[in-house]
């Protein structure tokens, strides 16, 4: 049971940050502050990925992280 919330919990977790990418790719914002915003969420879905990783191997964890990514992207 704990497994399966916590894999909830970094698959929202990865939605939100490829959302907040998005928004500051296609929003407002620009420039230095874009692209530093963007980093520092890639930064937190790459940390949120490993953990993920933990919990169902490295192809389960890429596929859907692409998932979430192509969704947030579109």
């Amino acid at each position: 049971m704990y497994q399966r919330s916590e894999v909830k919990r970094l698959r929202e977790q990865i939605a939100t940050e490829c959302q907040a990418m998005n928004q500051a790719l296609y929003g407002f914002a620009s420039g230095a502050a874009a692209h530093n915003f963007i980093v520092a969420r890639l930064q937190r879905v790459d940390i949120c990925w490993h953990q993920l990783e933990v919990h169902v191997g490295e192809q389960e964890a890429t596929r859907i992280l692409c998932e979430l990514y192509d969704e947030a992207m579109h």
